[in-house]
C-alpha cells in the first residue's frame, strides 16, 4: 500500500515521524509520504526511521496557497529542498502564526481561548494552524469535535476568522517544479472546508500545470471521485489517493485511501528526487 499524504508533529500531526513509520509498517503500507504543512523539518527523522521500520519515504509538503481568492492546498513530492523552498517556508509559517495570533486574541477577548492553550495544544516547532485552535477549544469543551469548530469558529465566516499571506497557486506550482518537484491538487472538491472549488476552476487552474489530482480523499464527496478521475483520465495526468493521516485520536486512518503503484511510478520517474528505501 501506499499512502502518499500524512502529517507529523512537525505540522498538525499528533505523532513524530518515526511513529507514523512504525504505524505504517504494523498496517503493512510499504511507502509513506511525509507532507508537513509549509515545512520539511521533519524529513531528516523520518529518514532515520527507513531502515528500522523497513517502510519507504517519500518527501514531500503541503504548501498552502490561494486560488481565485480562496484557500488551496498543493502536495509536492520528491524536490530538492532548496533556498527558495525554504524562504518560502519561513514566510508562509511567520504569515500563519501572525493569523493565528490575531484569531485567538479576538477569542481571548470573548472569554473563548488563550494562546497558551493553543501552545499547550501543539508540538515544539509545529507549524501553528487552525487544527491547533481546534484541539485546544475541543479541550476546553467548548466544541465537539475538530470539524465541529471548523464548521463554527474557525470558519471562513465566522467573526473571528483572519486571512493571511499564501503565495497564488501557479506560483506555489512553478516552486514545487524548479525544485525538481511533483505538484498535485490536495482533495479539491473538499467539504467541510468551505464551498469548494467550481468545476470549471478546477479545470482552469489544472492549466498552470499541475501534475495530477488527490481524487481518493474522506473529505471529496464519492459522487464527485468519478468526475475528478474522468478529468485526470482526459488529461493524462496523476491520480493519487491518500489518507490525510494526522495521528492517533483523528478521524483519518493512515491508508484509508492510497496510491496505485502505476500512479506512483509517473510521480518518481518525473520527480527529480528519489524515493528512499530500506
Amino acid at each position: 500500500m501506499i499512502d502518499l499524504h500524512t502529517h507529523s508533529v512537525h505540522s498538525d500531526g499528533t505523532q513524530s515521524p518515526q511513529e507514523l513509520m512504525a504505524e505504517a509498517a504494523s498496517l503493512g503500507i510499504h511507502t509513506v509520504a511525509l507532507t508537513d504543512h509549509d515545512t520539511v523539518a521533519g524529513h531528516r527523522e523520518a529518514i532515520d526511521a527507513v531502515t528500522v521500520t523497513g517502510v519507504s519515504l517519500v518527501r514531500g509538503i503541503e504548501i498552502s496557497a490561494r486560488y481565485e481568492h480562496r484557500s488551496v492546498h498543493l502536495l509536492g513530492y520528491l524536490f530538492d529542498p532548496h533556498e527558495g523552498i525554504a524562504q518560502h517556508c519561513i514566510r508562509l509559517r511567520e504569515a500563519r502564526t501572525d493569523r493565528l495570533y490575531s484569531m485567538v486574541e479576538a477569542m481571548e477577548e470573548d472569554g473563548l481561548l488563550t494562546w497558551q492553550e493553543v501552545l499547550d495544544a501543539s508540538g515544539d516547532g509545529a507549524t501553528l494552524g487552525r487544527p491547533h485552535v481546534a484541539d485546544a477549544l475541543l479541550a476546553r469543551g467548548t466544541v465537539e469535535s475538530r470539524d465541529d469548530a471548523f464548521a463554527t469558529l474557525l470558519s471562513a465566516r465566522s467573526p473571528y476568522y483572519r486571512p493571511y499571506w499564501a503565495p497564488e497557486l501557479g506560483e506555489a506550482v512553478d516552486l514545487i517544479h524548479e525544485a525538481g518537484g511533483v505538484a498535485i491538487w490536495a482533495h479539491p472538491r473538499a467539504v467541510g472546508r468551505g464551498a469548494a472549488h467550481s468545476w470549471s476552476s478546477i479545470v482552469e487552474g489544472l492549466d498552470l500545470g499541475i501534475d495530477g489530482l488527490e481524487v481518493d480523499h474522506r473529505d471529496n464527496p464519492r459522487s464527485d471521485r468519478d468526475i475528478l478521475a474522468d478529468i485526470v483520465t482526459e488529461r493524462g495526468l496523476i491520480r493519487t489517493g491518500s489518507s490525510d493521516y494526522h495521528g492517533t485520536g483523528k478521524r483519518n486512518r493512515l491508508g484509508e485511501n492510497t496510491t496505485s503503484p502505476e500512479m506512483f511510478e509517473k510521480i518518481a520517474y518525473k520527480a527529480s528526487m528519489e524515493v528512499i528505501n530500506p
